[in-house]
């Protein structure tokens, strides 16, 4: 299998090298790996930060609630995703670049951590990857949520491979041994990759993904199933170029503006034509999204479209551009909010003819007819007309622009708050809000736990948290709110956080001892654990409380010190670990057979008041109850012997 493998990607490669030496000179084909600022933090609460890409800057803050130890940012010099990977045969080798090594929230099946990578705009569709590697013994969870609040399903994460890096081309490192059919095995519905089926700590077994959808917020959830939980991630992005000429009836045109905008409406580049009248915008992440919009010179308008649609996906684009010399009577104005601020890309009609606001607000119509005309506009998502211009008459043999036909726009209000925990904002949690007609609008919240519904309409909206995996709610998760002309803050939510207990059985010895009950009571209904072939006992998913844990010792031993503890979990989700018992043997004591027959020597006492001599031998009752605890101090010294033998022969 693995030779077979092995095979199949060295065609790939053959013929990827094959297709590269049939591109065109001009191709720039630039794939890079990501940067990361150290993590910083303390178990339960790291945080740092990545870059994806660098044009138009993929940036992500990043918290996680690992655990601490073998965390942090690690160099790639001596673990790395090869050419031999899918994933290194599109985006090259990552030796030396760094990953992200993390852990789980505790060392059990019920404390996974999450790690939380908050997009500061909306990753593109296509053009960059991430990688989960190391996860043989463990299981990892993935969820990814759209702008629009939407949680990413399977075919928008976006699978790409299951492969084990250590079997796929690290070479020269011993420690890096691995079977090629060591990958994880990849749940559709649940988004879980888990490792292989007999949870072997083993080395290489990964996966990596390129998803098809933007996306603001990615958390991986990693949980620990055996040995020793680490794994590492990776971040990728390749990037193209966009060129392009503009010409003037013909003849290339100097010092022309260029404006490249990306899918999220966000400007990412600006240049100017050359003496030849070329252009380029290098080294842009492979997307698809991208808008290049011409600004021509006064006195001149473009022969087509102001703006073209590019797509990098493919490989590198070009966008060319036509001017000529404006025909009088041209109308024009600007369209601005209420603050003055101007508002591009709104469509004013002017009859029949339609243009698009640029990005300082201004329109322009080169040739109006003579007459009267109104002068109409289409208002952005999330805003209203405060002032309309009048209708625009153009007189006849005039060759006067018109100008100053401007709009004023109003704003609507926005409507936001913040989810935390325990004073701390809390990441991708899904907020929601129901509008006056029953529309649905979604929003996740970022790195400081913020979320905004931006330019909403009046009118009455049900806001509603869903409370995330690891929390409990400590507010009502939905709130009634009235929207007006001012903006509505402070609609915020309270969580609290998920806690753990756990600890081991011993006897007076040291050695474990399995199947011992220990009851849990607190928030809830009262809980039996019952410590496993090690002796540890836990439970995680707990809210904030007071908890009793009781030890119930098996017949035949008593427990050392007491058999009750006494803990609380705050709202910050403690894991409070080691709540230990010990546990030793009963003495043996051995009773006197009934059966045996009185010793005739031994004449029966009085019977009178306990004090009268023994007849015949003229010892009193003193002298027989010594002889009995003698005998007495004799039974207990041979059980105690006979226990000593035991546990000697168990250690």
């Amino acid at each position: 299998m693995r030779a077979s493998r092995r095979a199949t990607i060295a065609g790939t490669i053959v013929l990827i090298a094959v297709l590269v030496g049939a591109l065109p000179a001009s191709a720039a084909t630039v794939a890079s790996w990501a940067t990361w600022q150290p993590l910083v933090g303390v178990g339960g609460a790291f945080t740092t930060s990545v870059q994806v890409a660098a044009k138009p800057a993929i940036t992500a803050t990043v918290t996680s609630d690992s655990r601490g130890g073998q965390v942090g940012v690690i160099s790639g010099a001596s673990t790395w995703l090869s050419e031999g990977t899918a994933i290194g045969a599109k985006y090259g080798s990552s030796r030396d670049q760094p990953y992200l090594n993390l852990r789980p929230r505790a060392d059990n099946a019920t404390s996974p951590s999450t790690t939380t990578y908050s997009f500061a705009t909306p990753t593109p569709t296509s053009g960059w990857a991430f990688a989960v590697g190391d996860i043989d013994a463990d299981s990892v969870r993935i969820q990814a949520v759209a702008p629009d609040g939407h949680v990413l399903d399977a075919t928008e994460i976006g699978l790409r491979d299951r492969f084990n890096y250590c079997a796929e081309g690290i070479v020269g490192k011993p420690s890096c041994t691995g079977a090629a059919d060591d990958v994880p095995s990849w749940d559709a519905t649940t988004l879980t990759l888990t490792g292989n089926a007999a949870a072997a700590d083993t080395s290489g077994s990964a996966a990596w993904f390129e998803p098809s959808t933007p996306i603001s917020s990615l958390s991986l959830i990693f949980t620990r199933r055996s040995g020793l939980p680490v794994y590492q991630t990776w971040f990728a992005s390749i990037a193209q170029d966009i060129t392009g000429t503009v010409t003037d009836t013909g003849a290339p045109t100097p010092g022309v503006t260029l404006t490249l905008t990306d899918a999220n409406g966000t400007v990412v580049g600006t240049t100017t034509t050359a003496a030849d009248g070329t252009y380029s915008f290098p080294g842009f992440v492979a997307a698809d999204g991208y808008t290049v919009r011409v600004t021509p010179p006064a006195g001149k308008i473009s022969t087509g479209p102001t703006t073209v649609a590019v797509n990098l996906s493919g490989g590198d684009a070009v966008a060319d551009f036509g001017l000529r010399d404006i025909v009088p009577v041209a109308v024009s104005g600007t369209v601005t909010d209420t603050t003055g601020a101007p508002i591009p890309g709104a469509t004013v009609t002017i009859d029949g003819q339609t243009t698009t606001t640029d990005a300082d607000g201004n329109y322009l119509f080169d040739q109006v007819s003579v007459g009267t005309h109104p002068v109409t506009i289409t208002t952005p998502t999330g805003y209203t007309v405060a002032t309309q211009p009048p209708p625009v008459t153009v007189p006849a043999g005039s060759e006067v622009p018109i100008t100053d036909v401007d709009f004023v726009v109003a704003e609507n209000a926005d409507l936001r708050g913040a989810v935390r925990a325990n004073g701390t904002g809390v990441a991708g949690v899904t907020v929601t809000a129901i509008a006056p007609g029953g529309a649905t609008l979604t929003r996740v919240t970022d790195a400081s736990g913020a979320y905004s519904f931006p330019r909403l309409a009046a009118g009455d909206y049900t806001i509603t948290m869903t409370t995330p995996a690891g929390f409990t709610a400590t507010s009502p998760v939905t709130r009634n709110e009235q929207v007006a002309a001012v903006d509505v803050a402070n609609v915020d939510f309270e969580l609290a956080r998920l806690g753990a207990i756990d600890g081991t059985v011993r006897d007076d010895d040291g050695a474990p001892v399995a199947g011992v009950v220990v009851t849990l009571t607190g928030p809830g209904a009262p809980q039996q654990l019952t410590s496993d072939a090690d002796g540890t006992f836990g439970l995680g998913a707990l809210p904030p409380g007071t908890y009793t844990l009781t030890v119930v010792p098996p017949t035949g031993t008593s427990v050392v010190g007491s058999a009750t503890r006494t803990v609380v979990i705050t709202a910050a989700g403690d894991v409070i670990a080691e709540q230990d018992f010990t546990l030793a043997a009963d003495a043996v004591v051995v009773p006197p057979d009934p059966t045996d027959p009185p010793d005739p020597s031994t004449p029966p006492t009085s019977g009178g008041n306990g004090t009268d001599p023994l007849p015949a031998t003229g010892l009193g009752p003193e002298t027989l109850a010594w002889a009995a605890g003698g005998a007495a101090v004799l039974v207990l010294g041979a059980t105690l012997l006979i226990l000593g033998r035991r546990r000697s022969a168990r250690k």
